[in-house]
């Protein structure tokens, strides 16, 4: 499945506070996942594994770092769970860094907002405004995002200009 977003994500601590703000918009609930996002080594863009008790999926997306909703490009490939998956794409990529997480799962329409507790990083909002059959033209999806991130009284120094597997793996390089 191709499909494009425009997300951002920020840093915080009060999801009790957020999540009851969000469920004054009655969003779907999709659950909790725990989810363990294997990165490999490749040329261009990012691969990642996932591996959750809700979605596993194989995920090829190039978006760049900068503060604010950045644009992906997806390629995702849903699977049913089988470690030899894992295992060959180990041994021909080898492993980049490897991202656990708690993930709550909500949608408003096509917006998915997420409220993530990352090992070694702590609690984090993300919203992404999902376009899958090209419906949305960039600006919308921009404005999109925009709207929940005033929903949220969040502000610019909350926002993280990069994934979470690139933290992780500024956080191995200074141990």
């Amino acid at each position: 499945m191709n499909k494009r977003n425009l997300e951002f994500k920020a840093r915080f601590d009060n999801v009790e506070k957020s999540e009851n703000l969000l469920l004054t918009l009655n969003p779907e609930f999709k659950g909790i996942d725990h989810q363990t996002d294997t990165y490999f080594n490749v040329e261009h863009g990012r691969l990642k594994l996932r591996e959750g008790n809700i979605k596993n999926s194989l995920i090829n997306y190039k978006r760049e770092d900068y503060v604010g909703a950045k644009e992906s490009r997806v390629i995702l490939y849903r699977h049913t769970p089988d470690a030899a998956l894992k295992e060959i794409l180990t041994k021909q990529l080898g492993v980049k860094v490897v991202v656990k997480k708690k993930r709550k799962i909500y949608f408003v329409k096509n917006i998915k907002i997420h409220f993530d507790w990352v090992e070694h990083l702590g609690s984090f909002i993300e919203v992404e405004a999902i376009d899958e059959t090209g419906k949305f033209t960039t600006n919308e999806l921009k404005e999109q995002c925009n709207r929940f991130f005033y929903f949220f009284g969040l502000k610019k120094e909350n926002i993280i200009d990069k994934s979470y597997s690139d933290m992780i793996m500024e956080i191995n390089s200074t141990i």
